[in-house]
């Protein structure tokens, strides 16, 4: 089948600059509640169907007991009919749970890495593993199972499964709203003007909304903590006030940071701050051919394409463009968050894309 290659060509100008074009981003993705936070549940597996890279017969006596705990919940697995080939290896399942929580029936991906000597996870798949928590009850949360994919061939003992693990029951992170509360800006948006224009803008939603000029309800108390008060009038419904409150755009506060761009591979979440700029490339990504270029000269034709073509005329010119607006190409594309993510990275790695790039909290 021909390879279909979609052209995106962005010629980016002033003009442009001066109309924001991608959605605001909401303090929801850059901040917690204090006391709420991100956990982690796991549990021992076997992962089947190895060519010849399992662990060995010997090590396999390990499993005993997880064969028998499988069995007790339904899944019998017959350890001594697998242990004559490297056909299975025994393997640590984690999967981590966002600081929102989770509820029943929600998926999430889950990471695995063996336990012994096998040498490759590749074309196996997981069994169904109990997931649990930290607590001495060892109380089920989920159940991970399914087939395996490598992220890095370099490294093929360590694996996952996409929305792998199915929770069963939920998971609370949020504590309690009672009179007041404090939000916990992240790490990589924290300081004081950030917090103090975010304290404005919750001000500023409130009292909009409401329609009260009472005194403010919000104070920054340092470069990453922000001090909301619940009004009287909102203490019977704490659970939607603060709802109301995390949804409070935040875009200016993101413009007076440094240049960088935060995504997070779990919720396809990509967070711009400053004015990240793009230098003019190419780049070639599956079916996508992705090119930004400089405005036309005064009075030169712009060449068009029956695919997709964003054109921004301007009187200057300019050598980069905003990474809004490309964001912005890719939403109209449908192009998948992940996708997106990919695209960054080569813009990054290539030195076209001007800012600091931190993926999953790494840089």
């Amino acid at each position: 089948m021909r390879r279909r290659i979609v052209n995106i060509i962005l010629i980016v100008s002033l003009a442009l600059i001066a109309s924001p074009t991608h959605a605001g981003k909401t303090l929801r993705e850059i901040s917690r509640v204090k006391g709420q936070g991100a956990s982690v549940i796991q549990g021992l597996g076997l992962v089947v169907g190895l060519n010849n890279t399992g662990d060995s017969a010997a090590e396999l006596v390990m499993a005993r007991p997880l064969a028998e705990t499988l069995k007790n919940l339904g899944n019998p697995v017959p350890v001594d009919d697998l242990s004559s080939g490297k056909s299975v290896a025994l393997v640590m399942v984690s999967c981590r749970i966002p600081r929102d929580g989770a509820k029943s029936d929600d998926a999430y991906d889950v990471t695995i890495s063996v336990l012994n000597s096998a040498k490759s996870l590749e074309g196996g798949r997981l069994l169904i593993t109990p997931l649990v928590g930290p607590r001495r009850e060892r109380v089920v949360y989920a159940f991970a199972e399914g087939d395996i994919t490598i992220p890095d061939e370099d490294i093929p003992t360590s694996a996952r499964v996409v929305r792998g693990a199915q929770m069963v029951r939920d998971i609370n992170t949020t504590p309690s709203i009672n009179g007041s509360f404090d939000i916990i800006i992240d790490q990589g948006f924290s300081g004081l003007g950030a917090a103090s224009t975010i304290s404005a803008e919750i001000n500023q939603q409130y009292l909009l909304t409401a329609s009260s000029m009472n005194n403010a309800i919000a104070t920054a108390v340092d470069g990453r903590t922000i001090r909301v008060l619940v009004p009287p009038t909102e203490r019977a419904r704490p659970a939607a006030f603060f709802g109301d409150i995390m949804q409070t755009d935040i875009s200016s506060a993101l413009r007076k940071l440094p240049a960088q761009v935060r995504c997070d591979t779990s919720t396809g979440i990509i967070v711009i701050t400053g004015d990240v700029q793009v230098s003019p490339s190419v780049i070639t990504h599956k079916d996508l051919r992705i090119t930004t270029t400089l405005p036309p000269l005064p009075g030169e034709p712009v060449e068009t394409t029956n695919e997709f073509t964003a054109i921004y005329a301007g009187d200057e010119q300019v050598d980069t463009m905003r990474l809004e607006d490309l964001i912005a190409a890719f939403d109209q594309l449908d192009i998948p968050p992940s996708e997106q993510i990919n695209i960054l990275k080569m813009l990054h790695d290539s030195g076209n894309l001007h800012a600091k790039l931190i993926i999953d909290g790494r840089e």
